[in-house]
């Protein structure tokens, strides 16, 4: 069951539409960007391959593969 009371503290003149439109809506997001922050990215660490071994892949995700064009070819 959805509850749809909604408590806001916005003033009663910019009114609480629920039924809003695309410019409303990217309004929104635009007021409340600075309230949120992305995290650093951080960037992949690189294996050296001589480090990769002991992968086993069944045969038949092996005939899997080789029966897709974009790996078999």
């Amino acid at each position: 069951m959805t509850n749809l009371k909604v408590h806001s503290s916005a003033p009663h003149h910019l009114g609480l539409d629920l039924e809003g439109d695309l410019a409303s809506l990217r309004g929104d997001c635009a007021r409340m960007a600075p309230h949120w922050s992305a995290p650093a990215p951080v960037p992949p660490l690189s294996v050296s391959p001589s480090r990769i071994h002991g992968v086993t892949v069944p045969s038949a995700s092996a005939r899997l593969l080789d029966a897709m064009s974009d790996y078999g070819d």
